[in-house]
């Protein structure tokens, strides 16, 4: 392993990726990755049998002498498409592999040297409901702040600077997640401890959120981004409050 609290933010996600092809993790990364080629196949199935009537739609509004700009709106339009099936992916790609992603946290923290209490199978009755409340609740904080920054992309280079700012920190937030809630760390003092590192932090959930736009390669971004950042949280969070 690493030494401790030696990598950057963008280092933890490169450890991550390299270590989801290890034995040991294997079967726990399979499991989520399957659930989002499901889903990713799903969306883009989904998308594509609309693209076209939806296209279809909106150049029907135009009068005949903007005719022109319909081939300015395809590419404006497919990457808005685009942007949209993205969000959805990883809403429901995480909502749906949340358990799978905490049990891979787990696995990783083991090999941390974590201290954990060993899982039963009736340990499932409460760590799906946990799982997915957990993700409800990054939901809700996610929506209200997406909300006003939809209303600002109308405002040219500011809208695409505060949406890459933020999403940066929202990746930083879902997959940090799954190791302090393993630990039992409330989702209140979770942020309060990322906040306070947000210099490294926000640079891993940067990384991540831009790996994510790489198609296919996105969905082996997943568990590489919940490995990366149980590292992260077992180095920078626990250890320090160990010293």
């Amino acid at each position: 392993m690493t030494n401790k609290n030696t990598l950057s933010g963008p280092g933890y996600f490169a450890q991550g990726l390299s270590m989801i092809f290890l034995p040991q993790l294997r079967w726990f990364v399979l499991i989520p990755l399957v659930i989002n080629i499901l889903v990713f196949g799903g969306i883009v199935y989904g998308a594509s049998g609309y693209f076209s009537g939806w296209m279809q739609q909106l150049t029907g509004w135009m009068p005949n002498w903007l005719a022109f700009l319909e081939y300015l709106l395809w590419p404006l339009f497919f990457l808005a498409l685009a942007a949209v099936m993205f969000f959805t992916f990883t809403i429901i790609g995480n909502l749906i592999a949340a358990p799978f992603n905490a049990l891979l946290a787990e696995k990783v923290q083991r090999m941390e040297g974590a201290d954990l209490p060993d899982l039963k199978l009736s340990d499932w009755l409460i760590i799906v409901p946990r799982s997915i409340g957990r993700e409800l609740r990054k939901l809700l904080y996610f929506l209200p702040r997406a909300f006003i920054l939809l209303l600002l992309s109308f405002i040219p280079i500011l809208g695409m600077v505060l949406w890459f700012l933020f999403n940066g920190w929202m990746m930083a937030i879902q997959y940090c997640d799954y190791a302090a809630d393993n630990r039992g760390v409330p989702f209140s003092t979770m942020m309060s401890e990322l906040k306070s590192r947000i210099t490294k932090c926000w640079p891993f959930g940067a990384i991540v959120n831009l790996a994510m736009l790489i198609p296919l390669l996105n969905l082996l971004i997943i568990p590489a981004a919940v490995v990366g950042a149980t590292l992260y949280w077992e180095r920078e969070v626990v250890n320090e409050h160990v010293k």
